[in-house]
């Protein structure tokens, strides 16, 4: 047992095996996280997908600079803010949506998608629909809501008590076109906590033009991760509520979005007396510090020209997997534009990532995966540098 020196009670981590003087980060530079030893790690998992234009962006942290110094922070409830209204607009009119709610997370953004969608089926009419239908391994979040439409089971078999049971539509014949069906949630292309699990494009195809509302799950593919903005581009589907987070800021600050079409939106108009406002809400919805983050990050997008550098990346690093797929310590090597897992045959997956972190590497394990899912403003040589690690590390 590791004498442990932190109160803090990390997520997903066994407190008694924690080091933290070996795994303290300090500071942020780039693609790069300098830890408390002062070694400088490149972070291949954008800190849990979140990362896109690299850490401490000048142009994000001046952003969250000024408007903090105009206002930090007003309530969503019944108000509104200047850059809240703005952040709103953009994302809409990237998504085709028609209104932007705002939350946290991207756990938070679910909760609110699939209350949203209960509410609807209510204004609509139709108030048995009250069940939903998700992707075999889908994972969606660790509140209770949110992982009763997930699928990994050791996310949520603890947590019986307080879920709700829900159907897949790739398992259970018929889900989607059942009366009491209130939505299907889906990751597209990439289901990212099943271990960078790809999912064909045609798997979709079923969900189209279908009765119930289709939530589209994009708070670990979306702003750029897979190649487009939002990977149901690559889909054809056409959601009636996209969750947003994770790389929403660029990965500065916390926030995601429950993004709605016309539609969904207008079913909660009406007289005041009617108490058809959406009865939900979080304290800092629409932080306007947070939402400054998000435009500053959308403008980088532009500046920066970054789906065309990841579309002159990808090529590289499906060459990197491929090379790797016919190493005989790897069972697969996968990825969408750099969403990308290296799942390997008989060696501990955390041995590897553990060596990794000495040699410079910042990753974790899915499983038997390793993760590459860097920074959207990784540079070529950065890649290269990660596979070529990897590889050192693998035996044979």
């Amino acid at each position: 047992m590791l004498t442990r020196y932190t109160r803090h009670w990390l997520p997903f981590t066994q407190m008694d095996a924690f080091d933290p003087p070996a795994r303290t980060f300090v500071r942020g530079d780039g693609n790069y996280l300098i830890d408390a030893r002062g070694s400088r790690l490149f972070d291949a998992v954008s800190s849990i997908w979140t990362t896109i234009h690299g850490h401490c962006r000048p142009e994000i942290v001046a952003a969250i600079a000024g408007q903090a110094a105009r206002l930090d922070h007003a309530t969503a409830l019944g108000a509104t803010n200047p850059v809240a209204d703005e952040l709103a607009d953009r994302l809409c009119e990237l998504t085709g949506m028609h209104a932007a709610f705002f939350a946290s997370d991207g756990a938070s953004a679910v909760e609110a998608a699939l209350k949203m969608a209960l509410q609807y089926w209510q204004s609509a009419g139709e108030p048995q629909r009250t069940r939903f239908v998700r992707l075999t391994g889908g994972y969606h979040g660790d509140t209770a809501a949110a992982m009763s439409i997930s699928d990994i089971a050791i996310f949520k078999q603890r947590f019986g008590a307080v879920t709700f049971e829900t159907l897949a539509y790739d398992a259970v014949d018929g889900a989607v076109g059942r009366d009491d069906v209130a939505a299907i949630i889906v990751e597209p292309l990439v289901q990212a906590a099943a271990g960078i699990r790809i999912v064909p494009a045609a798997k979709y195809a079923p969900l189209r033009n279908v009765r119930p509302l289709l939530i589209v799950d994009e708070i670990a593919t979306g702003f750029g991760r897979t190649g487009t903005m939002f990977a149901y581009e690559q889909t054809d589907l056409e959601p009636d509520i996209v969750c947003a987070g994770k790389g929403i800021t660029g990965g500065a600050l916390a926030l995601s979005a429950a993004l709605a079409s016309r539609a969904v939106y207008e079913a909660f108009l009406g007289a005041r007396s009617e108490n058809r406002q959406f009865f939900h809400g979080h304290s800092y919805a629409g932080n306007p510090i947070a939402c400054a983050a998000a435009l500053a990050s959308l403008d980088i997008f532009d500046a920066d020209r970054t789906l065309a550098h990841v579309a002159s990346l990808e090529p590289r690093v499906r060459a990197r997997l491929e090379r790797l797929r016919a190493h005989p310590a790897v069972r697969d090597a996968r990825g969408i534009g750099l969403m990308c897992a290296v799942e390997l045959d008989g060696i501990g997956a955390w041995d590897v990532a553990n060596a990794l972190y000495e040699r410079g590497f910042f990753t974790r394990a899915i499983g038997d995966a390793i993760q590459f899912v860097p920074p959207l403003a990784t540079a070529a040589p950065e890649a290269e540098a990660f596979f070529d690690a990897l590889e050192a590390e693998l035996p044979g």
